[in-house]
């Protein structure tokens, strides 16, 4: 248990620069608490105490603003940074290394008991205000982009931006465990913009080859059935 309390310390270190020392991270990083918090719930959990268990999860709840149901399972140097917002479901599985960031919501889409609630493997990284909805599964390596909503399973090394989440490959795969996760959400391609502009590239191309004319003011049917106009051709 130690070992592992070392680990969530120094795990605040490795992920947040802003961290100065092990006196600060134990007072001032309510993502830590919640952790911590989380793993004495969830032994009470396993040994029958459900009810304590609750009792522990929802006062970390109230002084943290981080829910986390004591039926979850959660890894070794599992960090959330800032944290307020967070929620976690109870048949969510995390694995180690993971990072979430404020807002974050693991959730379920069905009322039927059993697994609900997403799998995020080692090394995934899930952006502010993200959504993960569902009994899928977050492959190891992969970065969540602010604000996305996941509800299908996604591979290993993946990025998933947008809503629904859309799964762009990542361009520098990361290979070893020690390997720091990018979090240049500025950098999330924008896949929407992308294809508008592809669309408007090829309407471009058919007006050519149509050779549709748009100087008159007035809408106008030419022979082939287009309607024209000045600003517009449908």
């Amino acid at each position: 248990m130690l070992d592992m309390m070392r680990d969530d310390i120094r795990s605040v270190f490795d992920r947040d620069p802003a961290a100065r020392s092990t006196l600060e991270i134990l007072l001032c990083y309510p993502g830590l608490q919640a952790v911590w918090g989380h793993r004495l719930a969830h032994w009470l959990w396993k040994h029958k105490m459900k009810l304590i268990g609750r009792a522990v999860s929802q006062t970390f709840r109230w002084t943290t603003g981080i829910e986390i149901h004591p039926g979850a399972t959660i890894g070794r140097r599992f960090f959330i940074d800032h944290g307020m917002g967070v929620v976690i479901g109870e048949t969510a599985e995390i694995g180690e290394d993971v990072t979430l960031y404020h807002g974050v919501t693991l959730g379920g889409v069905s009322w039927q008991k059993g697994k609900r609630h997403p799998t995020l493997e080692a090394g995934v990284v899930v952006g502010a205000g993200a959504k993960i909805l569902g009994a899928i599964t977050i492959g190891e390596n992969s970065r969540v982009g602010a604000n996305a909503v996941v509800v299908k399973s996604v591979p290993p090394q993946s990025v998933v931006v947008g809503i629904p989440g859309q799964v762009v490959t990542r361009s520098h795969p990361l290979h070893h465990e020690h390997d720091k996760a990018d979090l240049e959400h500025n950098q999330l391609p924008d896949l929407v913009g992308q294809t508008l502009v592809s669309l408007m590239k090829r309407m471009e191309v058919m007006e050519a080859q149509l050779h549709i004319q748009t100087n008159g003011s007035a809408p106008r049917v030419s022979e082939q059935g287009v309607w024209s106009g000045q600003d517009f051709q449908i």
